[in-house]
């Protein structure tokens, strides 16, 4: 039993495909529910000006669940012959949910396909476009680029009402590593500098948090660790930026970054476990961040039976892939 979501008002708790759903709470106070002692999230102060949602390694395309390469190692999931594929299973269920609390904008984190072919960007665009029309925002991932390919290319600034998100575009053509290019870096820089309202920054890499004298790695899997400081460095000369959010890693987790103090957020994936989305709730006097996990009986079925991906391996990716509660349901502070 996974207390998965907590909010200023609700608390969502999952017993494998069972859900449980506590609406109207009292925001930062104690509840007992299900015999779970939980806290619901302190409301930052003022109004609530909008709110809005990203996912990321949504991965149409995908067949194989858990698939390394040419690894015989697994459990590998795949869906049953004539089954809808798990990927347009889990995202049509993640649209819906987004839906409902009318976002102002849905950002896509990158890893739209498996390997960036035009049916698979066709299969994204029809899931997501429709809906959400000039709402939806995208940047590509390492998965989109490894044929070289441009599509989704390019940096974006996202203005919405009481924050701005400069989407950043993070891949190497043909790389699964990430970088920011110094043009990047400057263009970014100049925006948060003329901002008049707090930034997030997001982009698909995971940010490199070292210590100092800590090793740093040419091929870190995330975000190199020269790009990784310096956007640590810019966050920390300009107080507008709140906090980075990525995906890649297929992970929940937050740590703070070093320089600046500000969180480096990693969102997991929406197509397998837990399968997830995050809903950013912007007030005058801070920024919640609350993941969902994709709750109709459908995408519960199958997240379930990849929580043990990678096992063969020895990873627990159930542990992994959820995390903490902390690191998924938190309020970012103004500075």
């Amino acid at each position: 039993m996974d207390v998965t979501t907590v909010a200023d008002d609700v608390v969502v708790i999952h017993d494998g495909v069972h859900v449980r759903r506590f609406d109207g709470l009292a925001s930062d106070e104690e509840h007992e529910l299900d015999g779970h002692r939980v806290r619901t999230l302190p409301r930052p102060a003022g109004a609530l000006r909008s709110r809005f949602a990203t996912v990321n390694d949504v991965h149409f395309g995908e067949v194989e669940a858990g698939r390394l390469g040419d690894e015989t190692l697994g459990p590998v999931q795949r869906v049953p012959p004539g089954d809808d594929p798990y990927p347009e299973v889990m995202n049509r269920s993640a649209v819906a949910e987004i839906e409902a609390i009318d976002p102002a904008a849905v950002i896509v984190k990158g890893d739209l396909s498996l390997d960036g072919t035009d049916e698979e960007w066709a299969a994204f665009e029809a899931c997501y476009r429709p809906p959400f029309g000039d709402r939806l925002h995208v940047v590509r991932g390492n998965h989109d680029a490894y044929r070289h390919q441009a599509a989704y290319s390019g940096d974006a600034w996202i203005e919405l009402p009481g924050i701005a998100v400069a989407l950043l575009d993070t891949a190497i053509p043909g790389a699964t590593t990430g970088r920011l290019a110094p043009e990047q870096l400057q263009w970014l820089d100049e925006r948060c500098a003329a901002s008049t309202v707090p930034v997030i920054v997001m982009g698909h890499h995971q940010q490199w948090v070292g210590r100092p004298g800590g090793r740093r790695s040419e091929g870190y899997f995330g975000l190199h660790p020269d790009s990784s400081d310096l956007l640590d460095g810019l966050a920390a000369r300009r107080p507008s930026v709140l906090a980075y959010a990525a995906g890649h890693t297929h992970r929940h987790r937050v740590r703070p970054m070093r320089l600046s103090g500000i969180p480096s957020i990693e969102v997991g994936c929406t197509k397998d476990f837990p399968g997830t989305w995050a809903e950013y709730r912007v007030y005058d006097g801070g920024v919640m961040q609350v993941v969902h996990r994709i709750s109709s009986p459908e995408a519960l079925a199958w997240s379930e039976s990849c929580r043990h991906l990678y096992s063969d391996f020895g990873v627990d990716y159930e542990s992994y892939a959820l995390g903490t509660l902390t690191d998924r349901c938190f309020v970012i502070a103004l500075r």
